[in-house]
């Protein structure tokens, strides 16, 4: 088989995707072994190894131990809204979703003090080691892990107060908006930057996932007259969701 200028373990893999995404290799079919490879496209073993990895990588098939490589079975991707910093109600946008439709999801928390990272030192315009509370989500649906969520928001803004932890106190888990007004901090602007990366496999971990997989990234930020007052990465796995905007036109 001639291949072009195209490295050849790129061209057997793009062949094999094609086969799985057209259905001639079902969900939970075998991929055909490395010699099959080998011998119906007329490479080396090299070639062979390297395009199944793609297709690994790309989450595709998966390996089995003892067993083989099998195609793996495509989720059909959910919508995960994406509503704007104020959902009606106070609520976060999740919850808000959740109470307004048939949702069945659940969360989870937990808060800590820690020190700013550069990173985040600098999305948040303060100093590297400045005191800030980390809280960590995780969200499922339907008992099946969906997201992701890390904020930091700096203690020279919520510390010694009533929102100093975010889900607790009167104001625990109405989201940043709220919490803020109530220590006469107005947020008036929020912006989100929207990524993908391979998953980091703590991430993965818990997502469910192998090596390879990718998830999207969003960095979200809270601001207050140009200050900023929470930022956020929320991660979600790509291959199962869609991230759905509804801004309003003003």
């Amino acid at each position: 088989m001639t291949f072009g200028e195209q490295p050849a373990y790129l061209r057997v893999a793009g062949d094999l995707r094609k086969k799985i995404v057209d259905g001639q290799l079902p969900p939970h079919t075998r991929l055909p072994s490395q010699a099959r490879i080998r011998q119906e496209y007329g490479v080396s073993d090299t070639v062979a190894l390297e395009a199944r990895k793609v297709l690994m990588a790309e989450g595709l098939v998966e390996g089995r131990s003892g067993s083989g490589t099998y195609v793996r079975e495509r989720p059909v991707p959910r919508r995960i809204a994406r509503s704007g910093y104020r959902p009606t109600g106070g609520a976060t946008p999740f919850r808000q979703e959740q109470a307004d439709g048939e949702g069945r999801g659940t969360w989870e928390s937990s808060s800590e003090q820690s020190e700013a990272s550069v990173a985040v030192a600098e999305r948040l315009g303060i100093e590297p080691g400045e005191r800030v509370m980390c809280t960590k989500y995780l969200f499922r649906e339907g008992g099946e892990a969906m997201m992701l969520s890390t904020s930091w928001e700096p203690l020279a803004v919520t510390g010694r107060t009533p929102v100093m932890l975010p889900e607790e106190g009167p104001l625990g888990g109405m989201g940043v908006v709220e919490r803020m007004r109530a220590i006469d901090v107005i947020v008036d602007n929020v912006t989100e930057e929207v990524g993908a990366r391979p998953g980091l496999a703590e991430e993965l971990l818990v997502l469910g996932g192998v090596p390879g997989h990718v998830v999207l990234v969003i960095q979200r930020t809270f601001y207050a007259s140009g200050r900023p007052v929470e930022t956020a990465d929320v991660v979600i796995p790509a291959d199962r969701y869609r991230v759905a905007y509804h801004l309003p036109v003003k």
